[in-house]
């Protein structure tokens, strides 16, 4: 072997700190004990990999994941080469980025959002050992409070990319909002108004829109506001902040300019605090029935309520566009005694029908089943 091709072969296979990679990988996967998590009868869960700060995930045509941070400023890519649910490879594509939380995957390109800008891997499933240097799509407004993003496309193509409001409570134009522009960086606009903090969106397998949490502002005590479920079937549509929260709690210092009729409810109201983040339509073949078709929830945890809630999965059935509950679905992260063992963060749905669930508190990345792994499993190309 060539000397240059050796050292990135060697390179490809360390990591920095206390991130183990490889074959490590796999093997510290196994050992986790997550006896402390409560699951639906018939699901289990076990450790896919260790990913420091680990926040938004996205799948790859040929089965890597890629995996966004915040505070680590690191992107990092994982692969289950031999298909038994657990990635046995890893690569650190970048680091020294500025809040590199949101990714998504196009044409074979990884679109990644920092604060202030998103850039473009090209080709990056053939060169992760060997990472390109990666195209500026487009610049943002870039500031710390709120200021990581969540991104995405959606079944128009576009790139949509969450912009939170840079304050707890405030007035502030064409931030708290959504923004979309197509995936050049080009025809930038604010498609949803009204939207404090989403860090996690998706887009109905059937109809096509957006649905989205929001995060409710602080300082209104304990039980208020509510975080939300939203839905936004066009472009335009007004969701409140920072004039009312919840579809029906106008805000103290911002709600007599404007009524909350003005604007559209949410299609679930979310426990107060819990910050919802990541969701996803389940839409697999490996859980049962029931679950085909509604949506998990990734609830990170309250920072400042006086009686902690959230850091757990949530489920929320649907009928068409309408809820018919709200319900905890593996919860655990918050023991009984306070102690945090972790903070949900992205939900990623498998080939398979498995979920990963990214952990930026633990530094983990679990995957979720249901029923026997099977016998053969399938190897990545």
């Amino acid at each position: 072997m060539p000397l240059r091709d050796l050292l990135s072969a060697t390179l490809s296979s360390l990591c920095l700190g206390w991130l183990l990679c490889g074959s490590a990988t796999k093997a510290l996967a196994g050992e986790a004990d997550l006896a402390y998590l409560h699951l639906p009868s018939g699901f289990k869960i076990h450790e896919y990999a260790q990913i420091p700060n680990a926040r938004a995930m996205a799948l790859g045509p040929r089965g890597t994941v890629f995996v966004g941070t915040r505070t680590e400023g690191r992107l990092f890519a994982l692969r289950d080469q031999d298909g038994d649910g657990r990635a046995d490879q890893l690569y650190e594509l970048a680091a020294g980025l500025d809040m590199p939380t949101g990714v998504a995957f196009r044409d074979g390109a990884l679109y990644v959002a920092e604060s202030g800008r998103v850039l473009r891997y090209d080709g990056i499933e053939d060169h992760l050992a060997d990472p390109p240097t990666p195209v500026e799509v487009t610049r943002v407004p870039a500031y710390r409070h709120h200021g990581w993003r969540e991104i995405g496309f959606g079944p128009d193509d576009r790139l949509y990319l969450s912009m939170g409001a840079p304050c707890n409570v405030c007035e502030s134009e064409d931030l708290g909002a959504i923004w979309r522009m197509r995936p050049d960086g080009s025809e930038l606009e604010v498609f949803a108004r009204g939207v404090r903090n989403s860090l996690g969106f998706t887009w109905h397998p059937n109809t096509g829109a957006l649905w989205f949490t929001d995060n409710g502002r602080d300082l209104l005590g304990d039980d208020l506001p509510p975080d939300e479920l939203n839905t936004a079937p066009r472009a335009g549509l007004d969701f409140g902040f920072p004039y009312c929260h919840g579809g029906d709690l106008a805000d103290p210092e911002f709600g007599a300019k404007r009524p909350c009729h003005d604007f559209r409810p949410p299609v679930q109201r979310l426990g107060p605090h819990v910050a919802s983040l990541g969701l996803v339509f389940y839409q697999g073949r490996q859980f049962p029935g029931q679950y085909r078709g509604q949506i998990l929830i990734a609830e990170h945890g309250s920072w400042n309520r006086s009686v902690p809630i959230g850091y757990r999965l949530s489920l929320v059935r649907l009928e068409g566009d309408r809820s018919l509950g709200y319900e905890p679905f593996v919860w655990g992260w918050l023991g009984e005694d306070g102690r945090v063992r972790g903070r949900p963060v992205d939900l990623l749905e498998l080939p398979d029908g498995s979920l990963l669930i990214s952990d930026d508190h633990a530094g983990r990345i679990y995957r979720l089943s249901y029923g026997a792994l099977p016998s053969t499993a399938a190897t990545l190309p």
